[in-house]
């Protein structure tokens, strides 16, 4: 989808002068918006702006400070799969 915005030629030529790649940043607006509102996910972000990896998408979004909302129990869950994960591979060098 294409979208087109109208803006008066002074007010154009002023962020123009200010960001340079006006469309580029427009877009990088809305992709920060739509993140930190939840309504896009980091992957949809990366796509967006098309990023080849997740660590320009993350080194963007720290850049604007759009930070990640990690849930407590996503938290907590990662831990337990680590605690797992690390017992298991004791277990498999003792042997």
């Amino acid at each position: 989808m294409q979208l087109a915005v109208e803006l008066p030629e002074d007010i154009a030529e002023e962020l123009r002068a200010k960001w340079q790649d006006l469309p580029r940043h427009a877009l990088e607006a809305i992709a920060l918006e739509g993140y930190r509102s939840g309504e896009l996910t980091e992957w949809q972000v990366q796509r967006l702006l098309g990023f080849g990896n997740r660590v320009d998408t993350h080194r963007f979004l720290q850049q604007h400070e759009a930070y990640f909302e990690y849930p407590r129990a996503d938290v907590e869950q990662e831990i337990d799969i680590s605690r797992r994960l690390k017992e298991l591979h004791d277990s498999e060098s003792r042997a």
